[in-house]
């Protein structure tokens, strides 16, 4: 996912930050509620994590601004204010989620997954396929022709874009921008380097490849018919 992240507290900022990246996720950050709705309004991101209490713009006053322009990115608030009238008032603004300050990261990830699967149009759809390659969202877990294989975040993040765009041939540019922060060189190796680690992953040892390198454009999941 293609995540930002409004929070001013720099050490909150920091942890969740790096646990998103280190689980495969392109993150955005900024401390300003008046940045936080104007990245949110110039770019595509799958979900937004917004504080409340923010300096410039509060929270609430970000996401009521967002909601008012026609911005529907599904937002998850963030805030120490726990009691029930505190998470019905960010609900009401225009939120999707609440979560409560302190909290468990691995249930921050779980309800990003869950707004990220709402918002793609089949919450029931956790599973991706394409040919005996199976790719599971819960368990963040990869399987091909019943063969557990061991991906890293990054690795399981790039199988995942080139596998919900199956067929399509997907340019550098497309993974620079979906699964790596689009402010890296383009002349970077970096796409090369995973492509060809996830590749010996993925296809070595079985009969036919599934990714496929379309010269001159950038690369293909599919099966062969």
């Amino acid at each position: 996912m293609r995540i930002l992240l409004v929070e001013d507290d720099a050490g909150t900022a920091a942890y969740i930050s790096k646990g998103l990246k280190e689980s495969g996720h392109v993150v955005d950050q900024t401390a300003s509620g008046r940045d936080g709705q104007h990245l949110a309004s110039e770019n595509p991101y799958d979900v937004l994590i917004v504080d409340r209490m923010l300096p410039e713009q509060d929270g609430l006053t970000l996401i009521q601004g967002l909601r008012a322009a026609g911005v529907r990115t599904p937002v998850l608030v963030l805030s120490a204010l726990a009691e029930v009238g505190d998470r019905v008032q960010g609900l009401r603004a225009g939120a999707d989620d609440y979560l409560v300050k302190p909290f468990a990261f691995a249930e921050l990830l779980a309800r990003l997954d869950a707004l990220f699967r709402r918002a793609d149009g089949d919450s029931a759809d956790t599973s991706l396929r394409v040919g005996d390659l199976e790719v599971d969202l819960l368990a963040r877990s990869v399987k091909r022709a019943g063969r557990t294989l061991e991906l890293q975040p990054r690795e399981f993040r790039l199988l995942e874009y080139l596998m919900r765009h199956a067929g399509q041939v997907v340019t550098r540019t497309m993974l620079l921008e979906n699964v790596w922060d689009y402010h890296f060189d383009p002349q970077t190796n970096v796409i090369d380097v995973h492509v060809s680690r996830l590749r010996s992953k993925i296809d070595k040892g079985f009969d036919k490849p599934v990714l496929h390198t379309v010269r001159g454009a950038g690369y293909c999941l599919k099966a062969d018919d």
